[in-house]
C-alpha cells in the first residue's frame, strides 16, 4: 500500500525551495516592511480579533507567511509541518522578518505527542491544508487536544465544493468527490500554484476532500462549538484558470461570469469547551 503522507512530502519538499524563491511569496516585503501580512491573513483580519498575548499554533505552516502575519498581529506562535526543507526556509524568513516563531518538524497527527496536550489559546489552519489528511474526525481530535479549554479554532480553507470541481473543463464542473473517501485522489501536477523556475519532478501528490458537514460534525463530536462560520465567493489563488478574475483590492480570485455560483471558500470558527 503506498504511504500517501510520503508521496505528499516529496512533493512538499520540492516544492518548499522553489516557493521560497517565487516572487508570488514576496519574502522581500515583509522584511522591509515591519507591519505586512499575508494576503489570507488580512483577509480575515477583522474575524481574527486581538490576539495579543494568545498562545497560538500554526499547524501545516508551509513556509510561514500566515505564521509570521499571526506573530505581527501579537500571539505568540509556534508552527508545525511535516516537510523539513520548508520549515529550513520558514526559519530563515522568520529571522529575516524579525519573528520568533517556535517551528516544529512533524506530521499533523502526532501534533499533540510533539507539542503537548492543552497547550494553545488558538489552533489555526491556513488554506489549502485539510486537503491533505486523509480524515476530517482525526483532524478534529488533534485540534481538540492542542486547545486548552475556552481555546479557539480558526479555519481559512477551499471549499469542497471548490475541490470537487474539474478545473480544465470549462466551464468547471464537478469530477471529483464532494463528500470524504478512503482512497485518496491521485494527481501528477508538475506544475505547482505560483511562478516558479522549473517544474516539478516529484509531481505525484494525494489528496482527500471533507464534506463541510462532515468537518463540522468532527469538531462537534469532539467537544467544539462552532461559533462562527462564513462562506466566500473568493480564493487566494486563480484556482480555476481563465475563468477567474483578481480583485486588486482584496488579492482574491473569483469567478468572472457570476461568481455568486460557487463558494470558494469559507472562514470556520470553534471554541473547546471547558
Amino acid at each position: 500500500m503506498t504511504d500517501s503522507f510520503a508521496v505528499n512530502k516529496a512533493n512538499w519538499d520540492e516544492r518548499a525551495v522553489l516557493h521560497a524563491a517565487s516572487p508570488d511569496y514576496g519574502f522581500e516585503t515583509y522584511v522591509s516592511n515591519p507591519e505586512h501580512l499575508s494576503g489570507v491573513v488580512r483577509f480575515d483580519r477583522p474575524r481574527l480579533g486581538d490576539l495579543t498575548g494568545l498562545r497560538a499554533v500554526h499547524l501545516q505552516c508551509h513556509l510561514g507567511t500566515d505564521t509570521v502575519s499571526l506573530s505581527r498581529l501579537g500571539a505568540s506562535v509556534t508552527g508545525l509541518d511535516f516537510s523539513g526543507p520548508a520549515l529550513e526556509q520558514a526559519r530563515r524568513f522568520a529571522s529575516a522578518a524579525g519573528a520568533e516563531i517556535d517551528f516544529h518538524e512533524a506530521n499533523v497527527h502526532d501534533a499533540v505527542e510533539v507539542l503537548g496536550a492543552g497547550r494553545f489559546d488558538l489552533v489555526y489552519t491556513g488554506i489549502g491544508a485539510l486537503c491533505w489528511l486523509p480524515s476530517a474526525a482525526r483532524w478534529a481530535s488533534v485540534v481538540a487536544g492542542l486547545l486548552r479549554p475556552g481555546g479557539r479554532l480558526f479555519v481559512r480553507e477551499g471549499h469542497p465544493m471548490l475541490w470537487s470541481l474539474d478545473e480544465t473543463a470549462n466551464p468547471a464542473v464537478p469530477r471529483y468527490p464532494y463528500f470524504e473517501h478512503a482512497e485518496p485522489l491521485v494527481f501528477d501536477e508538475p506544475e505547482t500554484y505560483v511562478k516558479v523556475d522549473r517544474k516539478l519532478e516529484n509531481s505525484v501528490s494525494h489528496s482527500w476532500n471533507h464534506s463541510l458537514g462532515e468537518i463540522i460534525t468532527a469538531l462537534l463530536d469532539n467537544g467544539l462549538a462552532l461559533t462562527g462560520f462564513t462562506e466566500h465567493d473568493s480564493v487566494p489563488w486563480n484556482a480555476v484558470p481563465g475563468q477567474m478574475t483578481h480583485d486588486e483590492a482584496t488579492d482574491e480570485w473569483r469567478l468572472t461570469d457570476t461568481p455568486s455560483r460557487l463558494a470558494a471558500s469559507y472562514t470556520l470558527q470553534a471554541v473547546k469547551g471547558g
